[in-house]
């Protein structure tokens, strides 16, 4: 690429939750804006929320030294959205605030660093006239357009060291083990760590399960002498039985129109917070059908936190000085993602509202089932 633009104001956000990573990739973009030429790099606190308030930090050197092996993003987040910002109460539409107070820091462009609901924020004000490039941070990896997400990798191997440590555990008491790993609508997290843990079942909100399947799986592995069982189960797997009423509900909506679609959306919700989640329920289940003693440990915010891995930082550091890059082409309104071991400028419009999810036939899926490991459907 050839460098275009050696000067200019670079702003820095991070939204949605925390992922290990994000501090790396702030450092990229920092270092190489400051390196051979003088763009000047402000970071706003707290996402979308800081940018509105114009709380920012110059991101000099002395703020990026030391932060590359730090979890968390030494910005802060939060998940407010420029459109419905919490305010004295009620929900206020804050985009004009947001786009007038890009102009008096003399912005010419905003790096906001996210998940799918920062990519819908940040693809609103690329329409309002902001010059706007993302990079894809989520642990749950279900963005499309890139090969994978940083933060990924750093939960994953989180997930699979508490596997790992419960297995002795499992062996001792002989019990069942389940492990509640996060992913509300994606598997991957519970897929990769399930299987590089040797988990003996693997749910995933894409591949809808029954608790009679899982039981006999879980009883076939009893009659063959083994003493335990390891169940990796997305927060968000789905029983068979709910992804039925879900998806009619879901196909009802795609003709609806006003009050009618804004009560499926309810009726919508109301199925979502019966049927997923309900991993505590599902364990009770399991006992009483197998006899065998069932416990839950539930992974939760552990996932996000501590150093990032050795990949992730490199991802993340890719991916952070590569949008300089972009930058200095002035390339704006898209997600730097990464295609192989390069990078790739995907347009937002292409990403937006878009979920990479687990295809059946995936050939993780496909091994795990070569290796006998239940998906209970």
């Amino acid at each position: 690429m050839s460098k275009q633009i050696r000067t200019g104001h670079i702003g820095i956000l991070t939204s949605g939750g925390d992922t290990p990573g994000l501090n790396a990739a702030i450092r990229g973009i920092g270092k190489t804006a400051s390196r051979g030429c003088s763009m000047q790099v402000i970071g706003f606190r707290d996402g979308f929320r800081g940018l509105m308030e114009n709380r920012s930090v110059r991101l000099d050197n002395n703020m990026l030294s030391g932060i590359l092996t730090l979890g968390g993003t030494i910005l802060g987040t939060s998940r407010d959205k420029p459109h419905k910002m919490p305010m004295g109460g009620k929900i206020v539409d804050m985009t004009d605030v947001i786009v007038e107070n890009y102009h008096k820091n003399h912005l010419d462009v905003l790096v906001c660093l996210g998940g799918g609901g920062t990519l819908k924020n940040a693809y609103r004000l690329s329409k309002a006239g902001c010059n706007i490039i993302t990079l894809p941070k989520t642990i749950d990896n279900d963005i499309v357009g890139t090969d994978v997400t940083f933060g990924f990798d750093t939960a994953m191997g989180i997930a699979v060291d508490a596997i790992d440590r419960l297995h002795s555990t499992a062996s001792s008491h002989h019990r069942i083990i389940i492990v509640e790993i996060m992913g509300h609508r994606v598997g991957w997290l519970a897929l990769g760590a399930g299987m590089a843990g040797g988990a003996d079942a693997i749910l995933i909100p894409e591949i809808p399960y029954t608790i009679d399947k899982l039981a006999e799986s879980i009883l076939e592995r009893v009659s063959r002498g083994k003493r335990f069982s390891i169940v990796a189960v997305a927060e968000g797997a789905i029983t068979r039985e709910g992804a039925t009423k879900i998806k009619a509900v879901e196909k009802k909506m795609e003709k609806a129109e006003g009050e009618e679609r804004e009560k499926l959306k309810k009726e919508l919700d109301n199925l979502d917070n019966k049927y997923r989640g309900s991993t505590m329920e599902m364990a009770e289940e399991l006992q009483l059908i197998t006899g065998l003693e069932t416990r839950v440990t539930i992974l939760g915010h552990l996932q996000r936190g501590g150093t990032p891995s050795a990949l992730d930082r490199m991802l993340a550091t890719r991916l952070g000085t590569s949008a300089i890059e972009y930058i200095r082409e002035e390339q704006y309104g898209i997600m730097v993602a990464v295609d192989g071991e390069r990078t790739k400028a995907v347009p937002l419009e292409e990403v937006v509202g878009k979920v990479n999810y687990v295809p059946p036939d995936h050939p993780w899926v496909m091994a795990a089932r070569s290796l006998d490991t239940s998906f209970g459907d």
